[in-house]
């Protein structure tokens, strides 16, 4: 497996502080402690890119990364639960859909929800409202090794029936970031879309 050359830009906390880069981005969203980090970590092959944390809620900007030179990931905070006030919560969540809803460079949004439980009311609502945006979007089964593949199998169709009718779903891709299931496959979705 190829590494990727990976490294920090800045972590912004308003929209001002987007960096001005002529490259094509990709974000990477899902509620707090969906396995983001991992994730990000585990398609560079590089464990120290984004920090891990057991604790929900630590990424607190949106944190931006350039990729091979070629490609921009922006990491952005964790929607619903974390171990801050409402008033923090809601400013993230702003800072949040107005990249989604506005940045130019952005050309796939890849949403994170955790294959051991039902999709929540803030993926859908999430997923509904890039459908809003005109985003295309990747939803990224997170979690793969944890449980059976038969429940994967069940948990990627119940997705793709969510789904069906929509517009802008790329497609529904099970991940693994402990077992490196799923790496080849976003991979080559980023070139698609990312060129």
């Amino acid at each position: 497996m190829k590494q990727l050359n990976a490294e920090f830009i800045i972590g912004a906390s308003n929209v001002a502080q987007f960096p001005n880069l002529a490259l094509p981005e990709v974000a990477f969203c899902g509620r707090s402690n969906v396995g983001k980090s991992s994730l990000l970590n585990s398609i560079v092959l590089n464990n120290r890119l984004a920090k891990i944390s057991s604790t929900p809620g630590k990424t607190k900007e949106i944190n931006f990364f350039l990729v091979d030179e070629r490609w921009v990931f922006a990491d952005l905070p964790g929607f619903g639960y974390a171990a801050v006030g409402k008033d923090l919560r809601l400013k993230w969540t702003a800072l949040n859909w107005h990249y989604l809803e506005n940045r130019e460079n952005l050309k796939l949004v890849c949403v994170l929800v955790d294959s051991r439980h039902d999709p929540m009311e803030q993926d859908l609502a999430t997923i509904e409202r890039l459908e809003f945006a005109g985003r295309h979007y990747l939803i990224v089964l997170t979690k793969c090794d944890k449980i059976s593949k038969s429940a994967v199998e069940q948990r990627k169709q119940q997705l793709e029936h969510l789904v069906s009718q929509c517009q802008f779903a790329v497609e529904v891709l099970p991940y693994s970031s402990v077992k490196m299931q799923g790496r080849e496959e976003l991979l080559a979705i980023l070139k698609r879309f990312l060129g």
